[in-house]
């Protein structure tokens, strides 16, 4: 099974949400890494862990039960330009599927080995990302012109959905 590597810092709610389901569902090694405490993120690794706990209280003794945890774990990394960039890379590798909507994140992710989805539900690949990073440098340049503006459109139900189905493909798919 792959761990996942989560960009938390720009990852919305409802994302996390459906993230955080699918880890405590499966127990998949899940870590996200934001320079803020997250208590969605919190509150599930102790529902994960008590869910995990529960049916052993008859079983195990004390001691034994504390070291049954969550799968789940957050890392608050310092503020500052790529501090969550830097440690996700550094914890990438081809056991990984790292989610992110920072195209150079994921670029950089690739280049270690792990597998690259975005929150849209855009599967990246060393071939594709080159294009992405592309389109995004343009874009940057034509918004500094003021030629436009960046009109990112809020998710709906559908994206969502390609999002969630994206993930349920790079789990089963993964090799």
């Amino acid at each position: 099974m792959p761990r996942i590597l989560v960009d938390a810092d720009s990852m919305p709610a409802r994302h996390r949400a459906i993230i955080l389901r699918r880890a405590m569902k499966e127990n998949i090694v899940t870590t996200f890494v934001a320079d803020r405490r997250l208590g969605d993120v919190e509150d599930a690794m102790k529902a994960h862990t008590t869910e995990l706990r529960s049916p052993l209280r008859d079983t195990l003794g004390r001691d034994e039960i504390r070291k049954v945890r969550t799968t789940i774990s957050m890392i608050v990394v310092e503020s500052g330009a790529n501090a969550a960039d830097d440690r996700i890379v550094g914890m990438s590798g081809p056991d990984c599927i790292v989610i992110s909507h920072d195209i150079p994140l994921l670029a950089r992710a690739l280049e270690k080995g792990a597998r690259a989805m975005d929150d849209r539900g855009g599967v990246y690949s060393s071939e594709n990302i080159r294009v992405r990073l592309g389109e995004r440098d343009v874009n940057s340049i034509l918004r500094e012109m003021k030629v436009f503006e960046d009109r990112s459109r809020p998710f709906d139900n559908k994206q969502l959905e390609a999002f969630a189905n994206c993930l349920d493909r790079m789990l089963v798919n993964h090799t």
